[in-house]
């Protein structure tokens, strides 16, 4: 019989961690002798989402396995009640187990989860239509996660991570992992892994700051890939677990739906097409912001402090400027508008701005001086006479292109510049080791 089991918010602002739960329940599994028919999906979900804790990620493990669901609902309840922190508030665990394949009206429920807030009865209703088994052991939030991590069954791009998990005694405490290792590793695996260094800060991406039971997580390609750079790192303190995970990240699967400005919704992932209205500017904080119009309206666009150079590009923008802008919508406030916080902008067309300047000798090919107030223009050479200044329209430094802020400032699910070109649909089924440890 083949199940799938949805796990979700089992973490809190404080600690905690879904994907070491979902380790701990797929060693217990492994144990008893179920069989996985894939890796543990690891599904990040709109990452504009309020509420989040970090990366907004639930987990669904798919398995053929002779056992009744009730067991394994029953094994995954056990797990989450003995390492769940129950007393640290937004902590809302659930899972979800459906048997059999996944039907229509799951995946389509999973692709709005990617784009838009859904209410938790949606949730429930849509689980109880296809004869899935939906438990909250709170409140009902984490339904939505764990019904939606079933439904994405990543038959599209997608990408894997290796992550390791900390012996307890060391949560909280620096994690020991070698710099200058992570960077030779970076060097020597780039494009079949990523986002393990900023380069425009040199800061260390794979490795999380909080006091989370994870020691790190190497993205990449494969899970070869992941394997072998995650063995390239000079580690110095133990590794209580690790196990690779098959994922949307990386695969821009929020940023799909292309909507017009008056179709914009509050704390949904949005992409639209529009030409830039105004000059952007600068406020306080170093945000720089723009006015998108298209034929319904106009919004505010927003490249933040954090996304460094990326500003610089969104800064050359001038008025007319065809763009595409991908983003989550943050909603508007007493003092802010509407705003589309920008994760990448493409520069589809630029529009050529002609300028006033002084005429140029057709003689000579000298530009001409002024001759005086109302007197137009003379070549000091030739003496030939112009009445006006010239239009003329120069070339604009920026190009068209897609646009990035540098990794430190990426979502999980952000596309980077080194995934371009290598999106993949095959998947891999996992063998019977090089997957997890122990």
């Amino acid at each position: 019989m083949r199940i799938h089991l949805g796990i979700d918010d089992t973490d809190s602002p404080s600690g905690g961690c879904t994907t070491r739960i979902a380790t701990d329940l797929v060693l217990s599994l492994l144990r008893k002798g179920v069989a996985f028919v894939d890796y543990p999906n690891l599904i990040r979900l709109n990452p504009n989402v309020p509420w989040k804790t970090r990366g907004n990620a639930a987990v669904c493990i798919r398995m053929e396995t002779g056992l009744a669901a009730q067991s394994i609902l029953e094994s995954a309840l056990d797990v989450i009640e003995r390492t769940c922190e129950f007393d640290e508030p937004g902590t809302d665990p659930a899972v979800a187990v459906l048997e059999g394949e996944v039907p229509t009206r799951v995946r389509e429920f999973s692709e709005d989860a990617l784009v838009r807030i859904l209410d938790p009865e949606e949730a429930i209703s849509t689980a109880q239509s296809v004869g899935a088994t939906a438990i909250a052991c709170r409140t009902t939030r984490g339904i939505v996660g764990a019904l939606a991590a079933i439904g994405s069954v990543l038959t599209g791009d997608h990408t894997y991570e290796l992550i390791a998990y900390r012996s307890r005694e060391f949560i909280g405490k620096p994690r020991l992992v070698d710099r200058d290792e992570v960077l030779q590793m970076d060097r020597e695996t780039r494009g079949s892994t990523y986002n393990n260094v900023d380069p425009e800060t040199g800061r260390i991406l794979l490795t999380p700051h909080g006091p989370d039971p994870i020691l790190c997580g190497v993205r990449g390609e494969s899970p070869d890939a992941v394997r072998n750079a995650f063995q390239m790192l000079q580690i110095r303190e133990p590794i209580d677990a690790w196990m690779i995970f098959r994922t949307n990240q990386g695969t821009d699967a929020h940023l799909v739906r292309t909507l017009t400005v008056s179709g914009l919704r509050d704390n949904c992932a949005v992409t639209v097409d529009g030409r830039v209205q105004e000059k952007p500017h600068t406020i306080q904080g170093g945000h720089v912001i723009f006015r998108l119009r298209d034929e319904t309206g106009s919004v505010h666009c927003a490249a933040y402090e954090p996304t460094g150079k990326f500003r610089h590009v969104v800064r050359m923008l001038q008025p007319e400027d065809k763009v595409r802008v991908f983003g989550g919508v943050r909603p508007p406030s007493k003092t802010t508008p509407r705003t589309i916080n920008l994760e990448k902008l493409e520069v589809l067309e630029l529009a050529r701005h002609p300028i006033l300047r002084n005429p140029v000798c057709p003689t000579c090919g000298k530009r001409m001086k002024s001759a005086g107030k109302l007197q137009g223009f003379r070549c000091r050479r030739c003496g030939n006479h112009e009445p006006s200044k010239a239009q003329v329209v120069t070339d604009r430094s920026l190009q068209a292109g897609v646009f990035l802020p540098p990794p430190r400032s990426h979502r999980h699910l952000t596309k980077p510049y080194v995934r371009y070109g290598r999106e993949r649909s095959e998947a891999f089924v996992p063998s019977s080791s090089n997957w997890h440890y122990p």
